[in-house]
């Protein structure tokens, strides 16, 4: 017998927890699938470490907290999700505290808050450096006492079932069995997270491919912003694991080759004694991994095995305050680096981290598609215009997350049941994988697929582009689309069949992919995390505006364009520094 719920969510991390808990607090006759491609505790959520935005210093203000946003966004923000997120924010973040999240605290025992990147105020709440880690056993264990949300843990959604203009459902595949059934919903909620996996250099996790994205797009529906794509300044070589802007924000600093600190030469600020909250170290993202760059080509930059580095040094900061605040820093590059951040300075290098784009969502989660909806880092409301700022994405997912499951569950009950014509899909789509296990034939490893996937996009969309190299990637992504058709499986077996999942893996994210490389081409110019080597000039008059990727009848990407919703700050010029 087919599975049945009212609310189907796909993706069991910080979004999806929190949309669940939503559905079952507002409406618990509703019954709730949350269908995840991993145990719910190893989603990415945990790996975030910094902090969570929410303005409660006596000092601050929401709308100093939405301008910050707005400006990091480099006007690309939608003002009217920017001031219900910065509004909502904070009351998310106080729920989750009496849910029992650990936030670090003063000594007089009010919650801490710590300065971030691209923010003039104190506004990041934490745990530690292991705020994810906490904020997701939060979700989880609240979660639980819902006896409405039943789990599919390991189960890979591969399809959405579409009929009658409308989202009834989805495929997945369950790992431990191979057995692929379908779940059938009156709503669907994705939230899977990003896609930092189709670079060769990221700090996400091998889980994070694009597929919700992938899903929404094949359904039809346009996937927002995509060529916007977010470096994190501070990843360890070779892994790619990050290091915080909290250590940043804890007074740490950014030093060439010669010690020097770089940043002041590229208008982020002059150096200034630390401990201070406008330090040129907490500039936004992009702007420090693009200075960056730059040092590479002025050869100040230090060669290694693994590509040029320079160096964060949190030497000065002591024994004592990184033990306490940043002990998961210190972890990391013991384990990983073989290094003390107590005593020596640490090589960095920027990494992919964040995508601001997503599938197209109103300001509740809401899709083009009736009964589709998505929140977190997989949806693009947006608040995060052109580069987000450090610590908003957490409380994004909670903020996001909650709307998106309101309107989920307001939505599955007023809808009728499944139509008829979900059986046949699902039957198609069961046939579909059968075939792709049973394959012959094939030539073409997915590996090798990989990594030329990975490179094209390194060398087209990285954190420089220009028409040149984006149209070489986009006829390369062709070839790689064409040449997937060919995809070799030689695991015949049912039981984890890990070669399956990575081929349905592949095909999510070259898809994604072409509609990064194509969006990016289209938009000549540059803003934010897309800069353009041939168009170096912001140009609001042609794209103060989203772009929209829809997948076209022969499955290429087509961009057109949706004016940015500006309700109170004006596009004004993005000063950091002075």
């Amino acid at each position: 017998m087919t599975p049945t719920h009212d609310v189907v969510l796909v993706g069991g991390g910080g979004a999806g927890l929190r949309a669940a808990i939503a559905i079952a607090e507002s409406n618990p006759r509703l019954s709730i699938a949350v269908v995840s491609k991993v145990y719910p505790m190893r989603s990415h959520t945990v790996s975030a470490e910094g902090g969570s935005a929410g303005a409660i210093a006596p000092d601050d203000s929401i709308d100093e907290h939405a301008y910050d946003t707005v400006s990091g966004g480099d006007w690309l923000s939608d003002q009217n999700a920017v001031e219900a997120f910065v509004k909502e924010g904070p009351e998310e973040l106080l729920r989750l505290e009496r849910w029992g999240c650990p936030w670090s605290r003063e000594p007089d025992g009010r919650i801490a808050v710590r300065p971030f990147g691209g923010m003039k105020k104190k506004r990041t709440w934490f745990a530690a450096d292991k705020t994810g880690f906490h904020m997701l056993h939060t979700l989880f264990q609240t979660s639980l006492k819902y006896t409405s949300v039943v789990r599919y843990d390991e189960w890979f959604v591969t399809k959405l079932l579409v009929d009658e203009g409308r989202v009834q459902g989805v495929v997945a595949l369950e790992m431990a069995t191979g057995k692929v059934e379908a779940i059938t919903a009156r709503a669907v909620i994705v939230c899977t997270g990003g896609c930092g996996k189709v670079f060769p250099f990221t700090t996400n996790a091998n889980i994070k491919n694009g597929d919700g994205m992938a899903l929404a797009y094949r359904a039809g529906v346009p996937l927002k912003d995509m060529e916007f794509v977010q470096y994190h300044p501070t990843g360890l070589p070779f892994t790619g694991i990050l290091i915080t802007e909290a250590a940043r924000a804890e007074g740490g600093l950014l030093i060439n080759k010669d010690g020097y600190r770089y940043l002041q030469d590229y208008d982020l600020g002059k150096p200034e004694p630390t401990p201070v909250l406008r330090t040129m170290e907490l500039g936004p993202r992009d702007r420090l991994s693009q200075a960056f760059m730059k040092e590479v080509a002025k050869g100040r930059t230090v060669d290694t095995p693994y590509g040029p580095v320079v160096y964060l040094d949190l030497r000065h900061l002591g024994e004592k305050l990184i033990i306490t605040k940043l002990p998961l820093v210190r972890e990391l590059c013991l384990e990983y680096e073989n290094l003390d951040p107590i005593t020596e300075l640490i090589p960095v290098r920027p990494v992919v981290h964040y995508m601001m784009g997503g599938i197209h969502t109103d300001i509740n989660g809401a899709t083009p598609l009736a009964g589709l909806y998505a929140a977190g880092e997989v949806a693009c409301v947006s608040i995060n215009g052109a580069n987000r700022l450090g610590s908003n994405s957490l409380t994004e997912l909670l903020v996001f997350g909650a709307r998106a499951g309101l309107a989920a569950a307001e939505h599955a009950s007023t809808q009728k049941d499944v139509g008829p014509a979900v059986a046949a899909q699902a039957k198609d789509e069961q046939r579909r994988l059968q075939d792709l296990l049973g394959k012959t034939g094939g030539r073409e490893r997915i590996a090798v697929l990989r990594e030329e996937m990975q490179k094209t996009m390194e060398e087209s969309a990285g954190i420089y582009r220009a028409a040149d190299s984006l149209s070489r990637g986009v006829a390369k992504l062709r070839e790689l689309q064409e040449r997937y058709r060919n995809v070799l499986i030689e695991d015949r077996s049912e039981t984890f069949n890990t070669e399956r999942t990575a081929a349905l893996e592949l095909s999510f994210m070259l898809d994604v992919a072409e509609s990064m490389v194509n969006s990016a081409l289209r938009r000549e110019e540059s803003r934010g995390a897309h800069q353009r080597t041939d168009f170096p000039a912001r140009d609001d008059r042609r794209f103060l505006a989203h772009s929209l990727t829809r997948r076209g009848s022969d499955g290429s990407a087509q961009v057109d364009y949706l004016p940015v919703t500006i309700t109170r700050w004006p596009p004004a010029e993005r000063v950091y520094g002075r």
